[in-house]
């Protein structure tokens, strides 16, 4: 049987510098996601259900206009920047 633990990518980031890079903890927090381990998945990688999120609206506008899309679309992408860049300082500098 296969997994999809198999044909993950290491992080490059990690390897050469020795530390994780902001993107670390997305593919195997969406392995958690699919084996439905939510919250695992959540302390993984904090930022993963505002970008399921983000990419549902952008999925969901690019077949159906709505009147605020562009507006939910930008809060969506400032609330992942910063969700994304605080647990990367957190986990490298203050963890």
């Amino acid at each position: 049987m296969l997994y999809i633990e198999d044909y993950m990518l290491p992080c490059l980031n990690k390897k050469l510098f020795g530390i994780e890079c902001m993107g670390c903890g997305m593919q195997r927090s969406v392995s958690l996601i699919l084996q439905g381990h939510f919250t695992e998945a959540f302390y993984m990688y904090p930022a993963i259900y505002t970008l399921i999120l983000l990419f549902g609206v952008i999925v969901f506008n690019t077949f159906k206009n709505f009147k605020y899309a562009n507006k939910i679309i930008l809060t969506l992408a400032i609330l992942n920047a910063i969700i994304i860049i605080g647990s990367f300082l957190i986990k490298n500098f203050i963890d």
